[in-house]
Formats: structure tokens, sequence, C-alpha cells
């Protein structure tokens, strides 16, 4: 199967700064990625060579199973950029109208349709749309041609929770029709409720592309067993994965790094009378990553430099 996006070795330098730098990535038809990392990172540079804003300065980039400078790929693609900006008395509703005949004839309806679900006000002019109102305005047009790949660069940056969610909805259902999102955010939980996979970027570099289930399964959680009576702390001891581990007459709380199997056999052996488990924490895994690519790029530097 042919993939929706693929580069090679892809480079891009402003000068001597390095925007991005080797990256190697493919995304699969009908999967949402997501593309992680602080603003800076080099998640922007990614999306604009994708889209031929700008050019590489080494490597090779397909979209859609063509190169981005063939004009004919671009009416395949919904893009949102992270800044929008919208000029003008035009009304929205008038702008989205002139958008949708541009790209082959956009029902009326769709549209109308999409401004519901994110409660966006189509009548006010353009120059005059708050944040959020603008942000709906750059969501619709983004997806209302139902695009073969939505690229979206900071796609919820100025709506309230409620408006998130239909968004993540919509997100939902582009990729149940075989459609394909890569979805750039510095926002975890902006992507791990919908993503299939991410990928970690830092200083211009991808550290690691993950799934999803996999990144849950090396999340750190904390979970609490309390037994019918006291347990023996030498009976949780030295198990795999665990560690700060608590044991207080009847009550056992530890931490675990990744499968909890061996801590459930250990506690299988005694009478469970309540568990709380707490939700992985992805965040921390993230963080993981950066301090472990930045403790390997200083070790690198100080071996160059002896």
């Amino acid at each position: 199967m042919t993939a929706v996006v693929e580069t090679e070795g892809l480079t891009k330098f402003y000068g001597k700064r390095r925007g991005l730098e080797d990256l190697n990535l493919v995304i699969h038809p009908g999967e949402v990625f997501g593309y992680l990392g602080p603003n800076g990172s080099g998640k922007t540079t990614t999306i604009r060579l994708l889209l031929d804003v700008i050019r590489p300065t080494s490597g090779r980039v397909t979209v859609l199973g063509t190169d981005p400078r063939d004009a004919s790929v671009r009416s395949r693609i919904g893009y949102l950029p992270g800044e929008l900006f919208l000029e003008g008395r035009e009304r929205a509703r008038d702008y989205l109208a002139f958008l949708g005949a541009v790209r082959g004839g956009v029902p009326r309806t769709r549209i109308e349709g999409l401004a519901e679900r994110l409660e966006a006000d189509l009548s006010a002019p353009m120059g005059k749309l708050s944040k959020g109102n603008r942000q709906k305005v750059g969501l619709i047009q983004a997806f209302m041609h139902e695009p073969e790949l939505l690229i979206l660069d900071e796609p919820t940056g100025g709506l309230d929770p409620l408006v998130q969610q239909e968004f993540l909805t919509m997100v939902r259902e582009v990729r149940a029709s075989g459609r394909t999102v890569l979805m750039s955010s510095h926002v975890l939980a902006e992507v791990e409720h919908v993503s299939d996979r991410v990928g970690i970027v830092r200083a211009g570099r991808l550290v690691a592309v993950e799934d999803i289930s996999a990144l849950r399964e090396k999340a750190v959680r904390r979970v609490e067993f309390h037994f019918d009576a006291p347990v023996p702390r030498e009976a949780f001891e030295n198990l795999a994965g665990v560690r700060d581990l608590r044991v207080e007459g009847a009550a056992v709380s530890c931490t675990i790094d990744g499968r909890p199997d061996a801590l459930i056999k250990a506690a299988a052996r005694f009478t469970v009378v309540h568990m709380v488990s707490a939700e992985p924490d992805l965040e921390e895994i993230f963080l993981t990553y950066y301090s472990d690519e930045e403790a390997r790029h200083a070790r690198a530097g100080v071996e160059e430099s002896a």
C-alpha cells in the first residue's frame, strides 16, 4: 500500500540554523499520526516542506504518492496552519462558499453542517472574528472538501473543551472513512485519544515513533492494593517493573513501569478487597524521551571535544 507521506533524509537549514535534519518518516493510509514536540522543535518546518511552501536543503519527500511540487496534489489535502490570518469585511460564510467553489463545489449544506457542529458564527466579517471563531473557520475550510490527507497544525488553539471534543470526533470520522490525518501539537492530551501512532520531534530531529498502545505499555502508573489481612513485604520485593514499594499492614502501593503481570500474580496469592490503578502517565514517557536525547547529545559533544 502506497504511503500517504514518505520522507527520506529530509533536511532543512535556515542559514546555519537547523530547522529539520535527516527526517525519515512514513505515514500510512487511514491512520491518525500525532506529531509532537515543543514549539520550535521542527513540526511546522516539516509541514511546510510537505506542502511545498519551502524547499528542502536535502533529502526526499512524497505526499499522496507524488512530489509535493505537483500542483494537482494540493486539492487532495486539507490544511490548517498554526497561525491563521483572516482579514477583510467579507463574511466568513461567503469566504467559505468561495473556497468551496474553488475546490470543485462543496455543498453549502456541508459547510453549514460543520459550522453547527463546531458552534461557529459565520455571519461575522472575517476581520472581526474572535480567536476561537477564526480557528473554527480554519477547521471548516480544512475538512469541508473531504480531503484524502488532513494536515492540522496546533488545531485546538482557542477552542473551548466541548468544541475540542467535537473536533476529535470529526478526526475519528476521517479515519473511519479510510482517510489520513497528520496532527501536529505540543500538547500530548490533544492527540493521545485519537492517534494510532505518534512521532516525537526535538530540536529538529525525530526522536521516536511509537504506537499509542506501545506507549501505554511503557507508561508509568501508580497502583494500590488493599487485602483482607496484613501481607509480608517479601512477597512483593524484587518483582519485575515494580519500584517505590510500600507495604503497610494490609496495604501495598508501588509504581509500575510497563506491564503489571508480576505484581498481579503476587497479589493473587492473597485476598484482594480493593485495588486502585492510576491512568498511565504518558507525559512522563515523553519527558523521558526528551531528557534521554538531551543526555545523548551532551555525551556526543563531550566525546567530540575530547
